[in-house]
């Protein structure tokens, strides 16, 4: 299969998806969103893959955030339609009933943070980092950040990231239970593949079940969780302050916020 946003190459069980646009630190937008969608509905439908690595294009980003330029012309009805598809997306992801293993080799903010968190094992390089920055631009994750974040980190810490916007590097990430191992960037994706591939090679039904019901049990109702993220996310779209915030950080000034 060939993408525009993409790369999918599966060799040996192991499936490596690579988000491929590096000239905008491989930036989510819609078609991103659709093109993964067709790569998870291809592994629904494959049982020879076994596991998928999913890393970024290029030495700077995994996925530095979302597309602001094409966020900052919607209304609350299209941010919602986006957070609904990119829900959707990272949910099935995460149903996989094989491990998914994020190779973060650079920046993974906003909505490329709430990748690695509908992932099953998070490894980074000693490059990367890691922030839900939305607050800076008058808005919220909206991709389910909200609510993976505080199960994977607990809620006062996935307060203070959210809330203050501020960036985490790989120690800082490790520290707190988003990420593993942090390893050299050229040692990265060997060593995120060599997990795969460990996991690939027992019983497929175990693993899956496994998994199953690891993520069901330490994540009640978490559909409810997200409709809320949903609601809240969109809504801020209406406001003047997520208009300036995002103008703001398309015209490289600080924001001017009015509270409107």
């Amino acid at each position: 299969m060939t993408y525009e946003n993409l790369l999918w190459d599966v060799q040996d069980g192991i499936g490596t998806l690579t988000f491929n646009r590096p000239k905008v630190l491989n930036a989510m937008s819609t078609r991103t969103i659709e093109e993964l969608a067709d790569v998870v509905r291809a592994v629904e439908a494959d049982a020879g893959v076994r596991a998928i690595v999913l890393t970024g294009a290029g030495d700077k980003a995994f996925i530095a955030g979302a597309d602001i330029a094409a966020m900052s012309a919607m209304g609350p009805i299209e941010a919602r339609r986006f957070a609904e598809s990119a829900h959707d997306v990272l949910e099935r992801l995460e149903r996989l009933p094989i491990p998914t293993v994020a190779a973060v080799n650079g920046y993974a903010l906003g909505g490329g943070c709430e990748v690695t968190l509908a992932c099953d094992l998070v490894y980074a390089s000693d490059r990367a980092r890691f922030g839900q920055p939305e607050v800076n631009l008058g808005l919220i994750p909206g991709f389910g950040g909200t609510q993976r974040l505080a199960r994977r980190v607990g809620v006062m810490r996935a307060l203070e990231i959210v809330l203050t916007g501020d960036q985490l590097d790989a120690a800082q990430a490790k520290a707190i239970g988003l990420v593993l191992d942090v390893v050299p960037a050229a040692d990265l994706l060997a060593h995120a593949r060599e997990k795969a591939r460990k996991i690939a090679a027992k019983g497929p039904v175990a693993v899956g079940q496994a998994k199953r019901v690891l993520r069901r049990g330490a994540e009640p109702d978490l559909g409810t969780a997200n409709e809320l993220e949903r609601q809240a996310f969109a809504a801020l779209f209406g406001s003047a302050d997520a208009k300036e915030g995002m103008r703001a950080f398309m015209e490289k000034r600080p924001a001017q916020w009015t509270g409107a």
